[in-house]
């Protein structure tokens, strides 16, 4: 009996190898593989440095300390994401407020963040999150503007997004985690990622200062450089300059970054492909694809349609082994956000979409027959 995810990673025996080689080397952590992949990743998102670590939640948290959220900081970021968007503030001490999103994309709304910087005295935020959701760019230069007018920094959670690009008012293409419009990027390397290290994940800036924070939160706030040390006992010395954490990522997961790296382009041009079949099969029927058709730039981490019976399609898809997924609760509904206020009711569009979303499997490695597999499923049961 067949079985399909909503996502899955691609491994051939180049991975293998790479990995392997990596095993039998002299490092398995704090080896040459992690600056060789930290350059290779910046080079294939533009940016000027790229920090790897240990997954996309520490990518997020060490994004939000080098940014100094405190308690006194109040950060803005969408419903539709995974909680690890807003928990990365809270980690810090610092409070969450959501804003509604723009139902066409299921991105964060630029115009509802608007409206709520509006309602407050300046000064009430610190930040933004805005989220590349399922793979679609959000228009950063929109949110740069803002965030310039209000005193605001920006962390773009581009974790569905390597490789997608949105078009600027110039006309130019500006990839996800360029570090442009943004002072930090967040990327993950989850096995249902484009770029699989089994965990991991890295963050990317332009800011040469973040850059070398970044670098000290990610070893425990140690520094082994006798540039930076306070005072130097000898070849062993190191300090610890700032409550850090190990969040680093290993010799042998980056080896893999770099082979699953070389081969992302083709990855991504298969998921496009796979997106244009799913919107032709489904044009005419009750499932909806608006919120998956959008822009050339979209990376395709999800397919996401909408349906009006998404639990029954949800069991039924089950039941022939489709293992289609709901990205996402809205945060604000779950059980600890309502315990800081939070509930159901103040973000209606993200609620309404939450009610109809699906996401269908996704993944370069999706044959034909199974696409057509899927498609047919849903058009029986939506």
């Amino acid at each position: 009996m067949r079985s399909i995810p909503y996502g899955k990673q691609e491994i051939d025996s180049k991975d293998i190898a790479a990995v392997v080689d990596a095993l039998q080397s002299d490092f398995l952590t704090q080896g040459p593989r992690i600056l060789a992949f930290e350059k290779a990743f910046a080079e294939y998102v533009g940016a000027r440095y790229a920090v790897a670590v240990s997954n996309g939640t520490a990518a997020l948290h060490l994004a939000a300390l080098a940014l100094d959220v405190n308690e006194q900081s109040n950060v803005i970021t969408t419903p539709i994401t995974f909680a690890a968007s807003a928990n990365c503030i809270r980690y810090c001490g610092g409070k969450v407020t959501f804003a509604d999103i723009d139902p066409k994309t299921a991105t964060l709304d630029v115009a509802s963040v608007k409206a709520l910087l509006e309602a407050s005295p300046k000064g009430t935020y610190t930040g933004i999150i805005p989220v590349d959701y399922a793979g679609y760019p959000v228009d950063l230069e929109a949110f740069r503007k803002l965030a310039d007018e209000y005193g605001l920094w920006i962390i773009e959670d581009a974790c569905h997004a390597p490789g997608g690009y949105f078009t600027d008012s110039k006309g130019e293409k500006q990839f996800c985690g360029n570090g442009k419009f943004a002072e930090l990027a967040i990327f993950s390397f989850h096995p249902v990622k484009h770029i699989a290290c089994g965990e991991g994940g890295i963050v990317t800036t332009n800011d040469p200062a973040l850059y070398d924070r970044l670098l000290l939160l990610r070893t425990h706030g140690i520094t082994k450089d006798p540039a930076k040390l306070q005072e130097n006992h000898g070849g062993w010395y190191y300090e610890m300059q700032d409550l850090g954490f190990n969040y680093r990522l290993t010799d042998f997961q980056a080896a893999l970054g770099l082979t699953q790296l070389e081969k992302a382009d083709k990855g991504l041009a298969r998921r496009r492909e796979i997106a244009r079949y799913y919107t032709e099969q489904f044009a005419g029927t009750n499932v909806d694809t608006s919120v998956a058709d959008n822009g050339e730039g979209h990376a395709y981490h999800l397919y996401v349609i909408k349906v009006k019976n998404r639990k029954q399609l949800y069991d039924k898809l089950r039941e022939h082994h489709i293992y289609a997924q709901v990205h996402y609760i809205p945060v604000h509904t779950l059980p600890y956000y309502q315990g800081l206020g939070y509930g159901k009711g103040q973000y209606p569009l993200a609620e309404a979409f939450y009610e109809e979303c699906l996401s269908l499997p996704m993944y370069p490695g999706l044959s034909q027959e199974d696409l057509d597999f899927v498609i047919q499923t849903v058009l029986q049961y939506a």
